[in-house]
């Protein structure tokens, strides 16, 4: 029996117009009466994380920037990381050579000097919004991450000059195919799922997981039973072909699958395309 569930957001539980379908929600709430312990691991910042889950009525934990923050059911804080002092200064005051949008994540805020209205589309489920903001004013300390924003062949030509410049004192993911977050080294969703799990004395062979990018690795890689959504990016499927892909996020694959497990866990499980 698996003792606690971990849900990555945008491409997973949410529809592609990132907003809860009916089906999924009634089976999250079906899995909490189990009980199974949910937790809400995602890019989202905490902020806006947790309106979501007032909003819809459910009770969870919340690992948020991708691993830097994580919080219990009362909205206490757990554990924190932030981008080192030196890190932050040079991410924030470097000209690097790309067309790419830079955004900042801080406990009071998500911080960009871009006004992008297109930006707030996957937050109008929500209402969450950026604060405009030269970023070289912001203090070198308190930075949780910073986030590049681009059509994927522009992030990846701005990958090797961060791995050039910073080596491995910070770490790279793709959160999303247009979006490329710079992290604490080591802090990722699946060392704050291990970090959670031990202060409730769960193991991680007692959780599933599910995601669709490669913010989501470690933590599907980490877990029990980790899931893979037919819509992920393809180097995701890559990197972990052992793991079971589910069906599309379309047609809210999450809540199919555990609709399988919650009542029909003896027959093989089909997905839904």
């Amino acid at each position: 029996m698996y003792r606690l569930a971990a849900f990555d957001m945008d491409g997973t539980l949410l529809l592609p117009d990132h907003t809860l379908g009916e089906k999924t929600l009634a089976t999250l709430r079906q899995l909490a009466e189990k009980p199974v312990k949910l937790t809400f691991a995602t890019g989202r910042h905490y902020l806006e994380m947790k309106d979501i889950l007032a909003n819809i009525g459910l009770d969870g934990f919340l690992i948020t920037g991708n691993g830097t923050r994580i919080h219990d059911l009362a909205g206490h804080r757990l554990h924190a990381s932030d981008l080192t002092e030196d890190c932050a200064h040079e991410l924030l005051h470097t000209q690097w050579d790309t067309p790419a949008s830079l955004h900042v994540f801080r406990d009071d805020g998500w911080f960009t000097s871009l006004d992008d209205p297109d930006l707030l589309i996957p937050h109008q489920f929500s209402g969450f919004r950026y604060q405009l903001q030269d970023l070289r004013l912001l203090p070198d300390s308190g930075n949780s991450k910073v986030c590049f924003c681009a059509p994927h062949e522009t992030l990846l030509a701005l990958v090797p000059q961060l791995k050039a410049h910073f080596g491995p004192r910070l770490d790279l993911c793709f959160s999303a195919a247009d979006c490329l977050d710079v992290q604490p080294a080591g802090s990722n969703k699946g060392s704050a799922l291990a970090l959670l799990t031990a202060g409730l004395g769960i193991e991680m062979s007692e959780c599933m997981a599910f995601g669709d990018a490669m913010n989501d690795r470690e933590m599907l890689e980490g877990v029990g039973m980790g899931l893979i959504m037919g819509n992920a990016l393809p180097v995701l499927k890559e990197q972990s072909p052992h793991l079971q892909i589910i069906g599309h996020c379309r047609n809210q694959a999450v809540s199919h699958f555990l609709q399988h497990w919650l009542h029909t866990p003896h027959l093989t499980y089909s997905p839904e395309y």
